[in-house]
């Protein structure tokens, strides 16, 4: 699988951002796909992962501002952030692995093995 970001960029406090992923390679399989954050000096983590069952998971206290979702047809992953906040500015990636049949994505990093370039968001105040 192959994973590619776009969509990063400035935005004010309390705006919106897009970030989009294209997914390639996964198309009939199981897998799981999902966005990280890596703010400065901290480690990598999670926002929200999604799966080939649509089934999705969130990171501690994201849920409700951000949500991930996907286009299968078009191998197309989607992070729609509102009502975003000073410490939302982070670079955040794509990533992506196997999923094995019977189990559920996990939201640690460290399961992912396919993981795109990153892209940069930037909140002002």
């Amino acid at each position: 699988a192959q994973v590619v970001e776009s969509g990063g960029g400035s935005v004010q406090a309390g705006g919106s951002l897009r970030l989009s992923c294209a997914v390639s390679g996964v198309k009939y399989k199981k897998y799981c796909a999902g966005w990280f954050r890596q703010p400065p000096g901290k480690e990598r983590e999670p926002v929200a992962t999604i799966d080939d069952l649509d089934r999705t998971a969130y990171g501690d206290s994201l849920r409700g501002r951000f949500t991930i979702s996907q286009e299968y047809a078009k191998n197309n992953m989607y992070l729609q952030m509102n009502d975003l906040q000073f410490e939302d500015t982070s670079v955040y990636y794509c990533a992506a692995h196997w999923r094995e049949n019977g189990r559920e994505c996990s939201i640690d990093p460290l399961s992912y093995n396919f993981w795109g370039q990153g892209t940069q968001v930037t909140i002002s105040s």
